[in-house]
C-alpha cells in the first residue's frame, strides 16, 4: 500500500523560510516522478514543484527563484524548500506520486502552511 507523508508546515511569518518533506512507503520510490501540489481556501488545486524520476524539475511561475524541489531515492523523500514565503502561499500543501502519466497517482494527506505575520 503506497504511503505518502507530509511533515514540515506550519505557520511562518512573510519572508520567511519552511522546508516540506514526503516520506514514501509502499512503492518503488525511484520510478515515481514526484510533485508538490497546493489549495488555498476556495481556490483549485495547483501544481507547484515537479521532479521526475530523472531530476528535471518544472515550477508554476509564482514560486520560480523561491522554491526549490528535490529528491533524495536513497531516504525515499521528496522536498520542497521554500523561501521568501508570502502572504499568497498561505495553503494546504500536498505531496504527490505518479508515473505512466498519472495512471498510477497517490497523494499525501496535505500539510499547513500559513503564511502571516
Amino acid at each position: 500500500q503506497v504511503q505518502l507523508v507530509e511533515s514540515g508546515g506550519g505557520l511562518v511569518q512573510p519572508g520567511g523560510s519552511l522546508r516540506l518533506s514526503c516520506a514514501a512507503s509502499g512503492m518503488v520510490f525511484s520510478m515515481y516522478d514526484m510533485g508538490w501540489y497546493r489549495q488555498a481556501p476556495g481556490k483549485q488545486r495547483e501544481m507547484v514543484a515537479q521532479i521526475t524520476i530523472g531530476g528535471s524539475t518544472n515550477y508554476t511561475a509564482s514560486v520560480k527563484g523561491r522554491f526549490t524541489i528535490s529528491r533524495d531515492n536513497g531516504k525515499n523523500t521528496v522536498y520542497l524548500q521554500m523561501n521568501s514565503l508570502e502572504h499568497e502561499d498561505t495553503a494546504v500543501y500536498y505531496c504527490n506520486a505518479n508515473r505512466l502519466s498519472f495512471v498510477y497517482n497517490y497523494w499525501g494527506q496535505g500539510t499547513q502552511i500559513t503564511v502571516s505575520s
